[in-house]
């Protein structure tokens, strides 16, 4: 991997398999926590969500199509990038695309560009899948800062949905970047 000018210069990147599952659900869980602290729930809720049948088994899929990616330091894992198809609710685009379906990092490393870094990982993946289109979709509520992190990122807002959830609705955003 090249260097980065960042802290996150002396982060790998290797590919990530069914084995790795719990260290993303913990990724996941601390998240949640991060988030709870910070009074937004309504990203991922207040629970951990390595508690979920239907996450865990949702990241084993990406794992088993070997869509999960790991940015490591050492043995410790500190962030986990999912690919691969859109969820039902996300109008399907009409070229080939690399879909991100999964972007979090280890809220003890916030600020070190580890993020920055899965994004790039995923930018070098569609090119070389000869991919011009890159997607993510986010938490759209409270204050808007996933969807601003990702325009900082060079991400462009498209499609706005909502998701059920019990007598909730979870505002989403697609967010689109053009590569090449």
């Amino acid at each position: 991997m090249g260097q980065m000018g960042d802290s996150a210069e002396w982060t790998d990147i290797r590919q990530g398999d069914t084995d790795d599952v719990p260290a993303v659900m913990a990724l996941l869980d601390g998240a949640v926590r991060w988030l709870t602290a910070r009074d937004r729930p309504g990203q991922w809720g207040t629970e951990p969500l390595s508690g979920s049948r239907r996450l865990t088994t949702l990241i084993s899929g990406i794992a088993a199509d070997r869509g999960l990616h790991l940015a490591v330091r050492g043995d410790e894992v500190v962030g986990a990038l999912g690919i691969g198809r859109p969820p039902a609710w996300v109008t399907p685009a009409v070229e080939p695309e690399l879909y991100i379906m999964l972007l979090v990092t280890d809220r003890d490393h916030a600020g070190e560009g580890v993020g920055g870094r899965l994004l790039a990982y995923a930018r070098s993946l569609a090119l070389a899948a000869g991919v011009s289109l890159l997607r993510v979709d986010c938490y759209a509520g409270d204050d808007q800062a996933l969807v601003r992190y990702y325009e900082g990122q060079g991400f462009t807002a498209t499609q706005r949905f909502t998701v059920p959830q019990g007598d909730a609705r979870w505002p989403g955003q697609v967010l689109e970047q053009r590569l090449g």
